[in-house]
């Protein structure tokens, strides 16, 4: 599917001009985030929590400990909804009305199942360690079978949501446009630091860590 038809939980409204429902949009927002807030009900509150993910095709993966009340709370078929923002600049406009923030986010509704095909199961842990650093699963030892068995794994079909974007400078009103005030963008980026060895490490570090997003 590379269009997500609209729906009435998708449909963007304000500022719909800066949406996407293309998956050439969301992909590569949901590719280059390392967390995702997952929101849904329990026991009739809501609850969001930050989360690793990854994406292979057309399914996010996510996992935890099979006592994970979010995990578990989407296997009794609750309905989610899944968030990521990129933050991309913040935005310092002539008037307090109009700051605003350069961003790219993706918003997706629905529901997820158990992973315990073992074929599945193993790509997306490779994925979800790759998606740290570059074939770091090649590096490590992989999950045994207590691992696994300790571990739950869900996927979220990727069917319904979209995109929002902003990019550029500021946009203000004519009559703030003669101020005297700096406005303009400062840009933002998350970027990689220098590796930290752990205690009586034996390699030398990743050559190609996560670095910038």
């Amino acid at each position: 599917m590379t269009i997500l038809a609209p729906t009435e939980h998708s449909r963007l409204r304000r500022r719909a001009q800066r949406g996407s429902y293309d998956r050439a949009t969301l992909d590569p927002i949901l590719d280059e985030a390392l967390v995702a807030h997952v929101g849904f009900a329990s026991e009739g509150r809501p609850v969001v929590l930050p989360m690793a993910f990854v994406r292979l095709a057309d399914r996010l993966y996510f996992h935890g400990a099979r006592a994970n009340r979010m995990l578990g709370a989407l296997l009794a078929g609750a309905e989610v909804c899944v968030t990521v923002t990129l933050l991309d600049g913040l935005v310092l406009a002539r008037s307090a009305f109009h700051h605003s923030m350069n961003y790219r986010s993706v918003m997706l509704f629905g529901t997820a199942v158990e992973v315990t095909d073992i074929t599945e199961k193993n790509a997306a842990f490779r994925a979800l360690v790759d998606k740290t650093a570059s074939d770091r699963s090649t590096q490590v030892r992989g999950p045994d079978a207590h691992e696994h068995a300790a571990t739950l794994l869900v996927s979220f079909l990727i069917v319904e949501g979209a995109a929002k974007v902003r990019t550029g400078p500021p946009v203000d009103d004519a009559r703030d446009m003669e101020a005297t005030c700096w406005a303009g963008v400062i840009p933002l980026r998350l970027q990689a630091g220098t590796p930290e060895a752990a205690p009586r490490v034996a390699g030398s570090h990743p050559d190609s860590p996560r670095g910038e997003s």
